[in-house]
């Protein structure tokens, strides 16, 4: 399998990249971005793209995929809904037309979160369900939706945002007690897991909750 990570400087990126070089069933992982991670793996390429508004200058680079796995995603924290907007969906739609160009039948892997809803007061919440529902214009194999809640972050992982590590050291204690919540938290390692897991078997519904992810990876 042959697969494609946008995002995987952020978290959940890093992570999902993380499982899928240690995956035998991957022959090649191709991460976009607009800078590299110090990594190296002899089946991972990591091409830097500034404008992810365009991907028309490498999109023959996405010809011959399996998967994607859709991790690139900012906090909408002090941001206003346009930006969140320009981020979430115009960015999504960008690289799913590219790549839906050069690889209609792949499955395509999006990470929204746990509480995405079209008729939501929440901004993010109502902008997440929006590249929710527009992903469904492209010719895929497949689409899935992950809708994770408290991720806990592993195998050496960080977040890019400072305040969030302390938070993630507070909460480490507590993991283990946490864990026995399926439907509030899951991990790093479980979301690239199950990601991995859907793009060869597919599932039963194409939106996943938290305790779907967590169920998916324990299989």
């Amino acid at each position: 399998m042959n697969v494609v990570i946008f995002g995987a400087t952020g978290m959940i990126g890093h992570g999902v990249l993380l499982e899928a070089l240690d995956d035998e069933g991957i022959a090649s992982v191709l991460t976009v971005g607009r800078r590299t991670l110090d990594l190296e793996h002899p089946k991972l390429e990591q091409l830097v793209h500034d404008d992810f508004s365009d991907f028309s200058s490498i999109e023959g680079r996405f010809a011959g995929l399996d998967a994607c796995f859709w991790c690139l995603g900012v906090s909408s924290s002090g941001m206003k809904e346009d930006v969140y907007r320009r981020i979430t969906v115009d960015f999504t739609m960008a690289g799913a037309a590219a790549i839906s160009r050069q690889s209609p039948s792949m499955t395509f892997c999006f990470i929204s979160g746990a509480g995405t809803d079209r008729e939501s007061r929440t901004m993010w919440s109502r902008v997440k369900a929006e590249a929710e529902d527009r992903l469904d214009e492209f010719n895929f194999g497949a689409v899935y939706r992950f809708r994770p809640a408290m991720i806990q972050p592993m195998r050496g992982v960080r977040s890019t945002i400072g305040s969030y590590n302390a938070v993630y050291a507070v909460m480490k204690p507590f993991y283990p007690l946490l864990k026995k919540l399926p439907k509030y938290v899951t991990s790093t390692v479980e979301v690239g897991r199950a990601m991995i897991r859907v793009s060869r078997e597919g599932a039963e519904s194409t939106t996943l909750e938290n305790a779907e992810i967590c169920a998916l990876a324990a299989a």
